[in-house]
């Protein structure tokens, strides 16, 4: 076993490596410090977002140091899908679980003898069994990793019984430096995996849980498939999840999509493992769009490029939410992260928690109490985040969520509003529910409150130019913020402490007016969307991504496997030349340029070629990721698009938006399709001359409108993807 290396010497060794197999020169926040420690045998505990380049944390080191890395791992997918990108990049590793035959197994032992692999990936339970722990006592290692480490917590999100025994690597591997992962985990849990695990003096790297790339909008709406598929119609051809509770909700929703004309499949525990692992590599492998799934999904998936995730109903806790959303943008790159719920959703998790008879309940519906809150709230949701996992957020706009954007209508008087609910309430005896308290509020002639005489109080009617789903949503929120409660069987409304001071005026509550018939915006964009498209040809990155599919499919990975989008977008804003300066690309290292750099740069030189684009262009910084200061600075983006909004309110062509606003033309073109989304444009003619406009229509008439490529092929090459692109936007809104 290598000794110890001095801090200074371990960066330039990791920064070597990282260069040489992974196309980095630079760390991301912590990444150094995790790196450290086990490159110097410390025990450590590492808590990063998902994106924050954990999995690196332990690959590098193992790169770099002599012996074998042993890493745990819970999922054979997710064993796979790191060893394909490991080897892609050519650094060998393996993987040995049940799917493998014996004589697989057998190969692998030998390669593990004869020192030949850096990595093995291994599941809790062979790596406990007694034959696998004592060959690995035999092995030279450089480092025990475990991944999704929160599992060996019972106050974890998805703790695993399984993780339990993994206290005995210390006692079986007492020189060997022994290091937790997770993405998601409190500081209850923090502590439980150090102890759990018996770790020794252990780091503690407990990053940042905020994750800027992210945009999220919380919405109580009851027409959730409706809304979720203005969404997905924005973000058509692009890798989505869309979560639900039930699995008969996950074939319901699979199947109308379908219907729709989207790819989707679904992805739940009672489908066949057969079906299941079909499903889940259509999306991966990109002949899927969409996967709707249940919680079952999404712990193996290390696809980077999913640019949103939907849920179609309230997760049962934080940690849940922050995981599953968490799926998307995990290249740094932007993505949404829609929340669709109702009150049911609440009760119907409460209800599958009470079947539960494990010692966990309390826990759980606290965790589910918690979730309520975060719904119902109307304060920043990335600070709301980061302040439940115990941090804070260092700016006070977000810029990256719904009440940042001031997507949120507040009523004018809220604390007037609250308190004539309130006052309900209590002139009901705190006897019923929200939707007879609403329906008393808007002065309903229903018979039973007739009956009641509850015509009679002084606060029916109170509220009767408001539908009483209105007044329902009200008094929601003011159960999220802990104004009211629910008790008892059926859910009977009673004031809080907080609701009494409220009462009394002592209070700030928050209320959101009823949505508009149709929405002001389909979308706005959030932090850095616009500024990572920042000189990319979008033409071309359809064309490299294309290349991406055919290449992944010869070799049966993954497209992202091959290159991820941050690296697309890279190659299609530098547009190198040769391979040497396909080698500056962010995320291609010497085992890629060798494997892949040819076909891209003669992809790259054909399009720039074909379409009068210059090559070799040498933007003054790469593109913005996660961890990169720039991304620190997000307002500018912002007041660039909203004056583009109004140039081309103006009649402005992208060319002379350009000009004005000293950004990029593919810059503008994007402010033009989010411009044309949230005015809901229809006539593209102040962009597009009307002859190319029709026969870009006719096309996609004929091939539709899931990809531009195919489009651009049907027009035989002769218009650009820019003027599709604007057509297609235009053609959505009709």
């Amino acid at each position: 076993m290598d000794a110890p290396i001095a801090p200074t010497a371990v960066e330039t060794r990791l920064l070597a490596a990282m260069r040489r197999y992974w196309g980095y020169d630079s760390f991301l926040p912590l990444q150094a410090q995790a790196m450290t420690a086990a490159m110097t045998g410390r025990d450590s505990v590492v808590v990063l977002p998902t994106g924050g380049g954990k999995s690196l944390c332990f690959q590098a080191p193992a790169v770099c140091r002599d012996g074998l890395a042993l890493v745990v791992s819970p999922l054979i997918s997710l064993m796979k899908d790191q060893v394909d990108a490991l080897r892609a990049c050519g650094v060998p590793a393996a993987a040995i679980n049940s799917t493998q035959t014996p004589g697989e197994r057998r190969i692998i032992a030998e390669q593990i003898r004869r020192g030949e692999l850096k990595l093995v990936y291994v599941a809790p339970e062979r790596l406990l069994a007694e034959r696998t722990l004592d060959f690995f006592t035999r092995t030279p290692l450089s480092l025990v990793a475990i991944d999704e480490a929160h599992c060996i917590s019972q106050w974890g999100h998805d703790f695993r019984p399984e993780y339990r025994g993994l206290r005995v690597l210390k006692q079986a591997f007492p020189r060997v430096g022994v290091h937790a992962y997770t993405a998601t985990a409190s500081k209850v849990v923090q502590q439980d995996i150090a102890e759990q695990l018996g770790l020794v003096d252990p780091q503690m790297l407990i990053g940042s849980f905020d994750r800027p790339n992210l945009v999220f909008r919380i919405r109580r709406s009851s027409s959730r498939l409706q809304e979720a598929v203005k969404l997905i119609e924005q973000r058509r051809g692009e890798a989505g999840i869309v979560y639900c509770i039930s699995r008969k909700e996950v074939d319901r929703t699979a199947e109308a999509l379908t219907a729709m004309g989207y790819r989707a499949v679904p992805y739940h525990a009672g489908l066949s493992d057969d079906q299941r692992h079909r499903h889940q590599d259509a999306f991966l492998e990109e002949r899927a769009d969409i996967v709707v799934a249940t919680v079952a999904f999404g712990m193996g998936i290390d696809k980077s490029n999913v640019r949103y995730v939907i849920h179609l109903g309230m997760p049962k806790s934080l940690e849940h939410y922050v995981q599953e959303s968490g799926r998307a943008g995990r290249d740094g790159l932007e993505a949404d992260c829609l929340l669709l719920y109702s009150g049911r959703d609440a009760m119907t998790w409460r209800s599958l928690i009470a079947k539960d008879d494990s010692a966990a309940e309390a826990g759980a519906l606290e965790s589910l109490a918690a979730m309520e809150r975060f719904c119902g709230s109307v304060a920043c949701r990335h600070r709301a985040i980061v302040r439940y996992f115990g941090q804070e957020l260092d700016k006070e706009n977000c810029g990256a969520c719904d009440v940042c954007l001031g997507e949120l209508d507040l009523v004018d008087e809220p604390l007037v509003l609250a308190q004539k609910i309130l006052s309900c309430v209590l002139r009901l005896d705190q006897r019923y529910g929200a939707d007879y308290t609403a329906k008393v509020l808007a002065g309903s002639r229903e018979a039973r409150i007739l009956e009641q005489r509850h015509d009679q109080l002084s606060t029916y009617g109170l509220l009767d130019s408001h539908d009483a789903s209105t007044i329902r949503e009200w008094i929601e929120q003011l159960v999220s913020q802990a104004f009211l409660a629910k008790t008892g069987e059926f859910n009977t409304l009673s004031l809080t402490e907080s609701g009494r001071a409220l009462l009394r005026g002592a209070g700030a509550p928050q209320l959101i007016k009823p949505a508009p018939s149709k929405s002001r915006e389909r979308r706005t964009p959030g932090i850095g969307q616009e500024d990572s498209w920042e000189g990319v040809d979008r033409g071309l990155f359809e064309v490299l991504r294309g290349l991406r599919t055919g290449l992944a499919a010869e070799r049966g990975v993954p497209p992202y496997v091959v290159f991820g989008d941050t690296a697309l977008r890279d190659m299609a804003r530098r547009r190198p030349s040769s391979l040497e300066g396909f080698l500056d690309v962010r995320g291609v290292g010497e085992h890629k340029r060798d494997e892949y750099g040819a076909a891209f740069v003669e992809a790259i030189v054909a399009y720039c070629a074909a379409s009068g684009v210059a090559r070799d262009a040498r933007p003054p910084q790469r593109a913005p990721s996660l961890g990169d200061e720039a991304r620190e600075s997000q307002r500018p983006a912002a007041a660039a698009l909203v004056a583009a909004f109004e140039q081309f309110g103006r009649g402005a062509s992208i060319e002379e938006a350009s000009q004005r606003l000293s950004r990029a033309q593919s810059t503008v073109l994007g402010y033009l399709t989010q411009y044309i989304a949230a005015k809901q444009v229809t006539d593209p003619s102040p962009w597009v001359n009307a002859a190319s406009a029709r026969r870009i229509e006719e096309a996609i008439e004929a091939v539709g409108s899931a990809a531009l490529k195919p489009i651009f092929e049907h027009l035989n090459r002769e218009i650009s993807y820019d003027e599709i692109r604007i057509v297609a936007a235009c053609l959505a809104n009709r």
